[in-house]
């Protein structure tokens, strides 16, 4: 078994920072998820590593922890309705926009994961291709973003127990898009989204 890679504290010790982070940005049904998290600037975590990279075990455990040992931290949501409104980039940018606004302590940095991002104002920020495999505060906020999604799905999986929503949490899988070709679509999926299989075409 590799040994784990340690992540770093901070991009820059200058400013104030907070890492950002969504979830559920390829889903067909439910919200988009983001969180926004400071820690102090020479915060150290071993286990704390990118979400994708952790099992649901290790995620619900370090959950607590990056809440309590967070200088800050917040989740925000975009609806599917709105997604369908203004599509998922813009969506997932809202959503982190909204964590930001969220968070007890103003940051006065950003690092925000992936390539692309529309400017919160007055506040500068660097984008980091796979950040949340680089940084703690975006590790940290992959990890609350995807455990408070993940829940969010299961509790909607008791009412639409048919899309396998407990298992699959909305992402595409053939269960999923068979249900949704069986029994149709509910108010919690995206209808402008697309899928390719011409076999499983949904909307």
């Amino acid at each position: 078994m590799k040994n784990q890679a340690v992540l770093l504290s901070s991009f820059q010790q200058e400013f104030i920072e907070a890492g950002c982070d969504e979830a559920g940005r390829g889903c067909l049904a439910g919200p988009v998820f983001a969180a926004a998290v400071i820690f102090p600037a020479d915060y150290h975590n071993a286990i704390l590593n990118d979400s994708k990279k952790l099992s649901e075990k290790k995620r619900m455990a370090l959950r607590p922890i990056i809440e309590q040992e967070a200088l800050a931290y917040a989740v925000a949501t975009v609806s599917a309705a709105e997604i369908d409104k203004i599509n998922i980039h813009k969506a997932s940018y809202l959503a982190m926009h909204k964590a930001i606004d969220m968070l007890k302590m103003k940051p006065e940095y950003l690092i925000i994961d992936g390539n692309k991002f529309i400017p919160y104002p007055d506040l500068p920020h660097t984008c980091i291709v796979k950040g949340d495999g680089k940084y703690l505060s975006i590790a940290a906020a992959s990890i609350l973003a995807k455990t408070y999604r993940d829940q969010y799905m299961e509790d909607l999986s008791i009412e639409f127990p048919e899309y396998d929503w407990l298992q699959n949490k909305g992402y595409p899988t053939v269960k999923h898009r068979e249900a949704v070709i069986r029994l149709g679509l509910t108010p919690h999926h995206r209808k402008t989204f697309r899928v390719s299989d011409p076999q499983l075409a949904l909307f």
